[in-house]
């Protein structure tokens, strides 16, 4: 039987010790695609990355799951992957992938393809000096400071100019600065889930009261989304201008500008959560497209 290594990590794995508040969605991922596999006669191996790589021994394929802790060891991260490519396991998504999407400078790239993208200021570190800079340049008085080599609002701030930051105080890394939009709090953030490059659903998702960012750790709820002609269109020109053509899966994340026009905000090609909840086809969707990829393979 064709086994299908589901990395996870250990803040996600089921076990004896304690799991991230947002380790649910692992559970619910996993629920979806395991009767699915199972059903094309394939298994679900749940596995942390870190792992020692015997364990992938009889590991035929690999999904990126719930690896989400590799934001803080980006390097281990994608040498695993690129080790288990050239072990002959097939990765999804590939390492060459992975390496695209780690820093979110991609999003220029994007940009210059000609999809919509949040106006962004990009920094090897910012201080006070740059926040309070980069609300003059984006003509704001919210901005957010993200992380860009990070994953789940983990590492982000959001300040205003009357609460700058501290004097002295940084990020301590790479970072990206960006307007804060209303529609955030207005009506919420946007996913769109593609597998093999086709529309499967979308979600709409809301900060908890007195939050901004729509992720489950933080509060944020989801309810799916029928998106109209002009906003799906949008979430398909960023898939467009992905420079990869057989993804097994993108989620592209996005936001109203003031002009009506959706942005995007993530393209999420690494490990993102899909939302089976929200796509109740999910599973069956993956399970068919990295069927067809692992018979392509072997021919």
């Amino acid at each position: 039987m064709i086994q299908v290594g589901f990395l996870a990590c250990a803040d996600t794995l089921p076990g004896d010790g304690p799991r991230r508040g947002d380790a649910f969605e692992h559970d619910l991922e996993v629920a979806a695609l395991r009767p699915a596999l199972a059903a094309r006669g394939m298994e679900l191996v749940e596995i942390d990355w870190r792992a020692p790589v015997e364990r992938f021994a009889r590991i035929d394929a690999v999904l990126l799951g719930t690896a989400w802790d590799y934001q803080d060891r980006a390097d281990a991260f994608l040498a695993r992957l690129e080790d288990l490519e050239a072990r002959g396991l097939a990765v999804h998504n590939p390492p060459a992938a992975v390496r695209w999407n780690l820093d979110k400078r991609y999003l220029r790239e994007l940009e210059a393809a000609g999809a919509t993208t949040v106006p962004t200021l990009w920094h090897d570190d910012a201080g006070r000096a740059e926040v309070a800079a980069a609300m003059d340049a984006l003509q704001t008085d919210r901005v957010v400071v993200k992380r860009r080599i990070g994953a789940g609002g983990l590492g982000q701030h959001s300040f205003t100019r009357d609460t700058l930051p501290e004097d002295g105080w940084t990020m301590g890394r790479a970072a990206m600065i960006q307007p804060f939009l209303p529609a955030i709090l207005e009506e919420g953030e946007f996913t769109f889930v593609f597998v093999g490059g086709q529309f499967s659903h979308a979600v709409n998702k809301r900060a908890a009261a007195g939050e901004y960012r729509i992720q489950s750790l933080y509060g944020g709820t989801e309810t799916p989304y029928a998106p109209g002609a002009d906003d799906l269109a949008h979430a398909a020109a960023v898939v467009a201008a992905l420079p990869f053509d057989d993804l097994l899966y993108a989620r592209i994340d996005m936001v109203r500008l003031p002009s009506g026009e959706l942005a995007v905000m993530e393209a999420e090609l690494i490990e993102p959560y899909l939302y089976p909840e929200q796509g109740p086809e999910l599973g069956e969707r993956l399970a068919a497209a990295l069927e067809e990829r692992l018979a392509v393979g072997a021919a």
